[in-house]
């Protein structure tokens, strides 16, 4: 999720920005959380996991969905696509 494209670059198609803020809208239906929340836990998240590896922020996705717990229920669920550029070296506990 990336709020720049949406509001300030030019070579986003505007049907890209469409879809983009329609599927905010539905996250947030889902999941009860403004899309606000869902940034800062994309920060903590990369805050956390740059200790352990580099990451490429840029291609970093996360999103709410709901999964199937069982036939006939189901629970919200957080999605982190998180490009990995390289492992940290750190000493071994």
């Amino acid at each position: 999720m990336d709020f720049l494209k949406i509001f300030g670059r030019e070579d986003v198609a505007s049907k890209d920005i469409a879809k983009e803020r329609l599927r905010l809208i539905l996250v947030h239906d889902r999941a009860n959380v403004s899309p606000k929340f869902l940034e800062m836990i994309k920060g903590q998240l990369i805050n956390i996991i740059s200790d352990y590896m580099e990451i490429e922020e840029d291609g970093m996705e996360i999103k709410l969905t709901r999964m199937k717990k069982d036939e006939e229920t189901t629970v919200p669920a957080l999605v982190a696509n998180i490009p990995i550029k390289k492992m940290k070296h750190l000493a071994k506990i």
